[in-house]
């Protein structure tokens, strides 16, 4: 075993110890991180080459430190995205979230789609549908500066139309239009701030997890904010915690325009996002 292999399995037992959540996973990608290399070429860095700037990193996970504060990127789908301070990290449960929303927009009779994504954060969801939905029509909106300063850096260069602004009141301009409203708002009950994850409570805008007393209170203004977008027809998509599963169907009631309302279960089979149609005319 090389030297640098070593010193990843005594961090992989330090992160542990430490009650980080995927101890193996989070030091082998520090140490690709300061090595400049793939996981799978750890075993090719020479003794010689080994940096000492890999145990700087490891404290800083023994702490809690995001691991994608640290090396400044994360994976979403197929994308590679820049995260750091001020802007929520996107979670691999998100992704089947997307997946769904891909799925749904591809069995629309829509030439060119029309996609809003409220609350974007790092825009992860936004360049998502963008990259895998060829021909749609994607605009998204954020409201923190502080989060618009690593969605701007993501979007560079990309075709999704980025605003500033209210998620509430974003898009005036395209009501009764859209073909897809989709959205991952924070939704974490006031009451549970002591149950967060570290990584997650210490380090991602507050902005992007709470939401009043039972974690619900944006979605319900977001359910007014799809209803005004849609088009007839066009369909919502909006993530929550898995402990809500059941509650926000019920927020799209056929009462208030909506048909279809269901729940959908992630990767886990936990209840992760809910989805209704615009009812017709």
């Amino acid at each position: 075993m090389n030297l640098l292999l070593a010193e990843v399995a005594q961090a992989t037992q330090r992160l542990a110890d430490a009650g980080v959540p995927s101890p193996r996973n989070d030091a082998e990608e520090l140490a690709a991180s300061v090595h400049g290399v793939k996981r799978g070429e750890l075993h090719t860095v020479k003794d010689s080459d080994f940096d000492a700037r890999y145990w700087e990193v490891i404290a800083r996970r023994e702490q809690r430190e995001p691991l994608q504060h640290i090396t400044g990127r994360t994976y979403f789908r197929y994308l590679e995205l820049q995260v750091g301070p001020g802007v929520f990290v996107p979670r691999p449960e998100t992704e089947s979230v997307v997946g769904w929303a891909i799925d749904a927009v591809r069995a629309m009779d829509v030439v060119e789609p029309l996609i809003v994504d409220l609350c974007t954060g790092s825009g992860a969801i936004a360049l998502a549908l963008a990259q895998e939905v060829p021909r749609s029509r994607v605009h998204a909106v954020e409201l923190s500066e502080d989060a618009l300063t690593w969605t701007r850096k993501n979007m560079a260069g990309s075709r999704v139309d980025l605003r500033q602004g209210n998620a509430l009141d974003a898009f005036r301009d395209l009501d009764g239009q859209v073909d897809l409203v989709i959205s991952n708002p924070p939704y974490i009950p006031l009451t549970e701030w002591e149950y967060v994850a570290p990584e997650a409570r210490d380090y991602d805008p507050e902005l992007a997890l709470f939401s009043g007393e039972d974690g619900l209170d944006l979605i319900r203004g977001l359910e007014r904010t799809a209803h005004r977008l849609l088009r007839p027809g066009g369909v919502v998509v909006i993530e929550h915690a898995d402990t809500q599963g059941g509650q926000v169907p019920w927020i799209f009631t056929e009462e208030r325009g909506w048909a279809d309302a269901a729940d959908h279960p992630d990767l886990n089979n936990r209840p992760r996002f809910a989805t209704a149609r615009k009812a017709l005319p």
